[in-house]
């Protein structure tokens, strides 16, 4: 995380008495939050592989998590008024503090105004904090890919791309023929013809 940040994240750890781990990448998530349950205290997880900025909007989420648990314990919607309330008032030392870069802070004062369950489903914020990702060999968004261009997913399988339908792309996958609806940010590889 960027270090000035740092000493408030570590009095948060101590104050919430909240286990702090950083995880392995999870391609589902980038963070998560876990009440406490069976003896063991508040736990949030956050992925290492993620840029100094993109871990801190992380953590702040998974922390504004445990600070609703703590005032509203499963009384409160997961992303609710509540949650968003206290997301919104545990970013506002960052900003003060002027951690985030102005394209950054633009971004985050966009999503603020309703924020979701993640970061990754608001593109401009996404798109914002992915700009600070160490540079991907052989790595595209759909949204960069061609039209009618063919790529593949981690796991093999080789899609065409087509016609965008709102906010998705339309991709036909080779081997089945079926369709698929993709994120333009979804991240995939460039295969030949």
């Amino acid at each position: 995380m960027p270090p000035e940040a740092a000493p408030l994240i570590g009095r948060w750890i101590d104050y919430f008495k909240c286990e702090f781990k950083i995880s392995r990448s999870r391609d589902s998530k980038f963070g998560d939050y876990r009440p406490p349950f069976g003896g063991k205290g508040h736990r949030i997880s956050v992925n290492f592989n993620l840029n100094p900025y993109a871990f801190l909007v992380t953590t702040v989420h998974e922390f504004a998590h445990l600070h609703t648990w703590n005032e509203h314990k499963d009384k409160a919607k997961p992303h609710g008024v509540e949650w968003k309330n206290n997301f919104k008032r545990m970013m506002q030392p960052f900003f003060d503090k002027d951690v985030f870069p102005a394209d950054i802070k633009n971004a985050i004062t966009k999503y603020l105004n309703n924020p979701a369950a993640s970061s990754c489903s608001d593109l401009n914020l996404y798109r914002s904090l992915r700009r600070y990702d160490p540079p991907k060999e052989d790595v595209f968004s759909v949204e960069k890919v061609p039209f009618k261009a063919l790529f593949k997913l981690k796991d093999g399988r080789v899609f065409r791309k087509e016609e965008k339908l709102r906010k998705r792309y339309k991709c036909v996958e080779i081997a089945t023929r079926r369709i698929y609806l993709f994120s333009p940010v979804a991240e995939v590889e460039l295969v030949g013809e």
